[in-house]
């Protein structure tokens, strides 16, 4: 690695990792003013952590079942908590636990999560359906209905106008938040998205697959941009960077990735959670990042892309447009992050600095480099310009305990729209290949009633001919 990159940017650093909760971490989300992480759990439980060592975290029960998803309000004066109870609760997240309950589906609640002006809520069920309530009062405005099978997700658009879902009947459907309509499904032949989100700039959504995969889509063509296959484990959650340059995805098999949206590849793979990673957040100014996972443990990573410059520069007005990246590979760095982290050892290391309230520092991390390599194929239009027009599709690189930078090494594939429209194709006849088989089933259980039907008639008629012979 050139002296020139190593000093353009920094590699991620563990900073901080909480302990506390009981069972599996699903979900987590810094405050604006990046003081607290909420985190939600299957221990029923919602946790907020300070930021600053000296403060201690709060345990908020009052779920009677797993908390499923857990959100800032924008202003940071609330929290809400969606769960398998059927409910959602609105914290203050304070000392004094207070809050407000309201059952809002008839099945488990997946996610819950406020619009950017902080007056409205969506939450998304089991139920099949998306609700839409106000913060105020929590009262009940309107509701989604067109999914037909479990919602794992729904999100508001950055203004506020889309509402975007994901669900197990492997449709990704964006809806008119006014009209109420479906304007346009996406579909998810392989598998079905986990969780779906907006692009900051409101152009794109990207959407993490139970296929091991992560997709990019421009929701005005309708086209996928981007396709990265660079998990070896179904993705869980994924996050933007504020700036749009960046997106970082949990999954099963127990990393989380730092993709370069902007030069379409695999930057870096983080290894500390033993287990599946479950959720993963960006701060708000995108200066940090969470991890929570099956063990048990939240992580507290600094990004230090800030040091990139202009280029993820939080964007308010429109981003600059962005050339294709050059086919010809590049060589970034990896590191080792601390032996612990990695291996996760039984034993803590020297110096780290145990609390009651079951926060705890991370000591600096110890670097060592080396390059690697990954490929990116089937190049498309982008139309975000925050985003650039190669689509990837990037290699599993090897290497159990690295935090690794890789790079695409060239281009090529399918005509522009083809491999859009074969995707659509197939999903179309995923459909029709699952309802012919329910009709199928259904004509079989016919064809049985009818069968009985007739074998009882004829016991009938046997009956009636003996009886007048008698």
């Amino acid at each position: 690695m050139s002296e020139k990159m190593t000093s353009a940017m920094s590699d991620p650093t563990l900073e901080r990792h909480f302990k506390g909760h009981r069972d599996t971490v699903t979900s987590v989300d810094f405050s604006r003013n990046m003081k607290q992480i909420a985190t939600g759990s299957m221990d029923s439980c919602v946790m907020i952590w300070n930021m600053k060592p000296q403060m201690r975290a709060y345990r908020f029960d009052g779920h009677k079942d797993a908390v499923i998803s857990v959100q800032f309000s924008p202003s940071g004066h609330l929290v809400a908590s969606s769960s398998r109870d059927k409910t959602v609760r609105l914290w203050v997240p304070s000392m004094k636990a207070e809050s407000t309950v309201f059952k809002a589906h008839t099945a488990t609640v997946r996610s819950v999560n406020f619009s950017g002006d902080g007056q409205s809520l969506v939450t998304a069920s089991d139920d099949k359906t998306i609700k839409v309530w106000t913060v105020h009062r929590q009262k009940f405005l309107f509701s989604l209905n067109q999914h037909i099978n479990w919602v794992r997700c729904a999100k508001f658009s950055p203004d506020d106008r889309l509402i975007v879902s994901s669900s197990d009947d492997k449709t990704i459907k964006l809806w008119d938040k006014n009209s109420r309509e479906c304007i346009h499904s996406f579909y998810e032949h392989a598998g079905y998205a986990n969780h779906v989100d907006f692009h900051p700039s409101g152009t794109c959504i990207a959407a993490a697959s139970t296929d091991n995969s992560v997709k990019v889509w421009d929701i005005r063509s309708h086209k996928m941009l981007q396709h990265y296959q660079v998990h070896s484990g179904v993705v869980n959650s994924l996050s933007f960077h504020p700036a749009g340059t960046f997106l970082i995805t949990a999954s099963s098999d127990s990393t989380v990735k730092i993709l370069d949206l902007v030069e379409g590849k695999l930057l870096y793979t983080l290894h500390g959670h033993q287990g599946p990673v479950t959720c993963v957040a960006f701060s708000r100014t995108g200066e940090y990042f969470a991890s929570g996972g099956s063990d048990e443990q939240v992580m507290v990573w600094k990004s230090n892309f800030d040091e990139c410059g202009d280029t993820v520069r939080v964007q308010h007005s429109a981003a600059p447009s962005l050339q294709v990246p050059p086919a010809s590979s590049t060589t970034h760095a990896s590191f080792n992050s601390h032996p612990s982290v990695l291996h996760g050892q039984a034993s803590e290391p020297t110096g780290l600095y145990n609390r009651q309230d079951s926060q705890t520092a991370v000591p600096t991390q110890s670097y060592s480099r080396s390059a690697s390599h990954s490929r990116a194929t089937h190049p498309q239009t982008c139309r975000d310009p925050s985003i650039s027009s190669s689509s990837t599709h990037q290699t599993q690189t090897q290497g159990s305990t690295q935090v690794q930078a890789q790079s695409h090494a060239s281009d090529g594939g399918a005509p522009p729209g083809l491999a859009s429209t074969l995707e659509h194709i197939i999903g179309q006849l995923d459909i029709l290949t699952q309802t012919v088989s329910i009709l199928e089933q259904r004509l079989t259980l016919t064809e049985d009633k009818l069968k009985e039907c007739l074998e009882n008639q004829m016991e009938i008629g046997l009956l009636l001919q003996r009886k007048g012979e008698a």
